[in-house]
């Protein structure tokens, strides 16, 4: 019979962050061990064509694995990182410390909505730059209207400019929208309606009427408008931009992410120029990264919650 903790703890790791919301992850049980397993079937083959941003996801999962675990009264620790999936190894122990980041994964949400322009104080940005990091992954703040946040700023526009004009990218976002409380039901996953602060209109209705709205300046309009009220750009890097560095990167976000929730800080993501090979090189060059590989970018500030999005059943994701 399966580990009813294990089930659990598998379920808070689902509560991860993902591209397009498709929780790109499956969980298998044994005796002592969850291996987290990518779902390629959700993959993102245009916007992620090399399952970047797929094992970022994986990463925050582990971490939310790893975490949880602790909550449950385990030890645990990863004992497999590969492209078939990352297994952590768990141990029951009497003698655990719960991690306090564990009440925050229930309540971490991306928040895709306009912030209100309250400036992060240097006091809170110092203790955001203390955050423990994994091997070969740092975090570079930007404070908005500077140089550095400006040389973002001028990337996120020319991504838009580039995947907005791109047919297949258009076409693979809409295949994740959610435009009404059914197709959300059927699904439970993907961009719901109610995280955009959209009414829910028939799927025939609202395709033509969102794609009226994925056009270059359309999107650059919306995304200034929403730097303009954040307080930071966080450049997330990794040295060699492999699978290892990957799952480090995610697992350091989510570190991170659970702790801006702690905190009340809001953050959504703005990867544009990490999608579009030539920003890449562009940032690389411009930005003080060292030089290293600018994996994501998210915008953080003040802003009021946002509706949760929709997540599968933990039962549906065992295998």
């Amino acid at each position: 019979m399966m580990n009813t903790d294990y089930i659990q703890i598998a379920s808070y790791a689902s509560k991860a962050p993902s591209g397009h919301n498709t929780q790109p992850w499956k969980f298998h049980i044994a005796a002592s061990t969850i291996t987290i397993i990518p779902n390629l079937e959700v993959a993102l083959p245009v916007v992620d064509s090399d399952n970047r941003e797929l094992f970022i996801s994986l990463g925050c999962a582990v971490e939310n694995l790893l975490i949880s675990a602790s909550h449950f009264g385990y030890t645990a620790h990863i004992i497999e990182c590969s492209r078939q999936g990352i297994t952590a190894e768990l141990t029951k122990t009497e003698a655990m410390i719960e991690d306090a980041l564990f009440s925050q994964i229930e309540k971490r949400q991306t928040n895709r909505s306009i912030f209100n322009r309250k400036k992060i104080s240097d006091e809170v940005l110092k203790q955001l730059q203390t955050i423990r990091k994994e091997n070969s992954v740092q975090f570079y703040f930007a404070e908005m209207g500077t140089p550095f946040a400006n040389i973002i700023t001028e990337c996120i526009m020319k991504g838009n400019e580039t995947q907005m004009n791109d047919t297949l990218f258009k076409k693979e976002l809409l295949s994740w929208m959610r435009f009404n409380r059914k197709q959300v039901e059927a699904t439970l996953d993907g961009l719901c309606y109610q995280v955009f602060g959209n009414p829910p209109l028939p799927t025939i209705l609202a395709r033509p009427i969102v794609n009226q709205f994925l056009k270059p300046k359309v999107q650059s309009k919306s995304d200034k408008k929403k730097i303009e009220t954040s307080s930071h750009f966080v450049v997330c890097t990794t040295q060699k931009n492999t699978i290892e560095e990957w799952v480090n990167l995610g697992r350091t976000l989510q570190r991170f992410l659970l702790n801006i929730t702690e905190m009340g800080i809001s953050y959504a993501f703005l990867n544009q120029p990490c999608e579009v090979t030539k920003l890449v090189l562009t940032l690389q060059e411009e930005l003080p990264i060292n030089r290293e590989y600018p994996t994501l970018i998210i915008r953080i500030g003040y802003a009021n919650p946002v509706p949760y999005s929709p997540r599968k059943k933990i039962e549906s994701l065992l295998v």
